[in-house]
């Protein structure tokens, strides 16, 4: 058998690999690394980007890895037939006394069984294997001959393309759904199995359990009962002001007026510190009352934090559909929560 014969195989298999890597890089590739290369002017990344930003153009370049490794492997088997199951033919009926057309066929499957277990190897598990662990890497590297790769299919692309997309339709699922979602169990998995492969410490996995559970805890869950609070009425008298703030165990305090389902804002204690000291007097709280954000009780926990940023507020309190007061919530009571760090009385609190 020529050394040609056996280089074209080779280079067969490796087309073959190829496509394999280019299909399997760009599914699991991360965008967002993507797009943070392409603005550090990587030219590999703005090449690769177009392609894998939507769903569409992501299943134009599946298709088109299909096809490549589609056609390579049609033609290694055709080539193979040609060039070593025919010529073995005729050495197997004399070595082993068969029928010719017997033997044509034992050559022609055996020459398919060793080719199709070298392909699955070589040209599909190990250039997976390798997609996967060094996805970025692979799908920019494999994106120039990809593109030439989608002009040559294009045609034979968008025709196969549509067709799968009728048949998905016609059986209620949704076409181009190459990217993989994660629910929040798989994620939970994922987490559990990065620490039992030591890319995670212990409380590094907690604190991702407890980020992605977040949402399930509610502003009621998180809050600061009524019945804890330290709270100033509008109008109270210097001394009972002062004598509030240094009971409180926080930083700021929420004011009401008549009542304390009528919280106005809160008085903050260092303003008031800082106050007293330019001044050198007892002064009304008033000028010193900032405006406080109202939530409510069934607000999800990982949201409170983005009703306090609107608000450019550190706390909020939580009232129900009547306008009464639950309690208070703080930033520090979400991060607490998120950190695993429990609350206790009398720590200083924003």
């Amino acid at each position: 058998m020529s050394p040609g014969v056996w280089l074209t195989v080779a280079l067969l298999i490796l087309i073959n690999a190829f496509y394999v890597a280019a299909e399997f890089s760009a599914v699991g590739v991360r965008r967002s690394l993507v797009r943070r290369m392409r603005e550090d002017g990587h030219s590999g990344a703005r090449r690769l980007l177009p392609h894998i930003e939507s769903p569409a153009s992501l299943a134009r370049y599946v298709a088109a890895s299909q096809i490549g490794i589609t056609v390579s492997s049609l033609v290694l088997g055709a080539f193979a037939e040609a060039t070593l199951a025919v010529p073995a033919a005729p050495w197997i009926a004399r070595t082993f006394a068969m029928h010719p057309v017997t033997a044509a066929s034992t050559a022609a499957i055996g020459v398919l069984l060793g080719l199709t277990a070298v392909q699955v190897v070589i040209a599909e598990l190990v250039p997976k294997s390798l997609a996967l662990q060094f996805s970025t890497r692979i799908a920019v590297v494999t994106v120039v001959p990809m593109q030439w790769s989608l002009a040559a299919f294009r045609p034979l692309a968008a025709l196969l393309n549509g067709v799968s997309t009728l048949l998905l339709r016609a059986l209620g699922a949704h076409a181009s759904a190459h990217r993989h979602l994660h629910s929040p169990d798989e994620i939970a998995l994922l987490i559990a199995e990065s620490r039992d492969g030591g890319q995670l410490e212990a409380d590094e996995q907690q604190r991702l359990h407890r980020a992605l559970h977040l949402g399930l805890h509610t502003a009621r869950d998180l809050m600061v009962p009524r019945e804890n609070l330290t709270m100033l009425p509008l109008g109270a008298s210097w001394d009972d002001v002062v004598r509030c703030v240094v009971a409180s165990p926080f930083s700021r305090v929420p004011v009401y007026r008549g009542s304390p389902d009528q919280v106005i804002g809160t008085l903050r204690v260092k303003d008031l510190i800082f106050r007293f000291i330019t001044e050198g007097r007892a002064f009304p709280i008033d000028r010193l009352i900032r405006p406080i954000a109202r939530i409510s009780p069934d607000l999800p926990a990982d949201r409170v934090v983005g009703v306090l940023r609107e608000h450019r507020a550190h706390q909020a309190v939580v009232v129900d559909e009547t306008g009464a007061l639950l309690g208070l919530i703080t930033i520090q009571d979400v991060v607490g929560e998120l950190l695993g760090a429990a609350s206790l009385p009398g720590a200083p609190r924003a």
